[in-house]
């Protein structure tokens, strides 16, 4: 069996040993790489990269859920170090679901360390972090109670039998990641990344209650792309994402085909098809030119809530674009005068 092979083998084990989801989600999760794995800041061809991701999730119910997120982040490489470099990012996401307008902003400083496996720079591995500040409310106006219903109709003046010490919370976060790259040739390549978010279980209560925390989660993800003919105009990849958290499992595995319209300034277009176990048929579309990317979906509910949604799940876009530095060429000896 060749290195690749094996190679793959290994992470296929890995992603199902370890995997056993509350926090917020993408169905292009591909489209939001620092959310999904903080050891991504960093891992990319170019110096800059800014992005941005837009979710709108069951437009058929009263109140829909929207989440928004920006990131940010660059390469910075020492002169100390031969051959590794760092990923320094930041991150902002925004998230508002249901009729009490639960309101969730998050702010992230994410680091990476990404280091040579190769020379050739075929295999990177890469350890990171980012920790934060999460701050969620609610608008305790805009919510009734069982006890508010006095046998005919709701009745604002009873009382709601509930006790909210407060309506907002602060806490801070932490996460790390694990991610790994081997690029086979220039269309075959395998990526593999490990997270677990929440180490330090957050007290996320309202009520005063010390034991509702936010529970840790375990995320796994696998992306693997080659060519199907011969002429490398038609790629194939598959990705997988799993995940679990609390009594919540994540399983999201899908595929896409891309068409190569010019290889020389990558400038692709791509179909993709992927399934959110027990709850969505995900479309996707991509389109990259030069140092751009984006992409569309758009989730098909296929849960128990589909008397509400009328089938109707979500829709996403985002947009990535990538920076890099024209760097001036220096000889790499010196060039004698010539005398008349």
């Amino acid at each position: 069996m060749g290195f690749k092979y094996k190679l793959l083998s290994i992470l296929i084990c890995a992603l199902f040993l370890n995997g056993k989801a509350q926090d917020i989600h993408f169905s292009q999760y591909n489209g939001s790489l620092l959310n999904l794995n903080p050891a991504f800041t960093g891992l990319f061809d170019g110096d800059y990269r800014v992005n941005g991701i837009y979710r709108s999730q069951w437009q058929s119910v009263p109140v829909p859920y929207r989440t928004v997120s920006f990131a940010g982040d660059m390469r910075y490489k020492p002169k100390q170090l031969f051959s590794d470099c760092f990923g320094i990012g930041i991150l902002f996401n925004n998230d508002k679901a249901g009729d009490a307008f639960y309101t969730n902003n998050q702010f992230y400083i994410n680091l990476s360390y990404i280091h040579k496996l190769k020379r050739d720079s075929s295999l990177l591995i890469s350890i990171g972090l980012n920790t934060g500040l999460n701050a969620a409310n609610f608008n305790y106006n805009e919510m009734t109670f069982d006890s508010q219903f006095d046998g005919y109709a709701y009745n604002s003046s009873l009382g709601t039998g509930e006790n909210f010490q407060k309506t907002k919370t602060t806490f801070g976060d932490l996460n790390l990641g694990f991610a790994a790259q081997y690029s086979f040739s220039q269309f075959t390549r395998l990526i593999y990344g490990f997270s677990f978010n929440h180490l330090s279980n957050p007290v996320i209560s309202y009520q005063g209650n010390p034991t509702s925390k936010l529970d840790s989660k375990l995320g796994n993800y696998l992306s693997f792309e080659m060519p199907v003919t011969a002429n490398n105009k038609f790629l194939w990849q598959t990705e997988i994402l799993f995940s679990h958290q609390g009594k919540y499992n994540e399983f999201v595995p899908g595929t896409n085909i891309k068409y190569v319209f010019d290889s020389n300034i990558n400038n692709t277009a791509s179909l993709g098809f992927y399934l959110r176990t027990r709850d969505a048929l995900i479309a996707r579309l991509g389109y990259t030119f030069k140092t751009t990317t984006a992409g569309i979906s758009y989730d098909l509910n296929t849960s128990k809530f589909l008397a509400a949604t009328n089938r109707r799940g979500a829709f996403e876009i985002f947009i990535t674009h990538i920076i890099k530095k024209n760097r001036p060429f220096i000889a790499k000896k010196r060039v004698c005068p010539v005398f008349m």
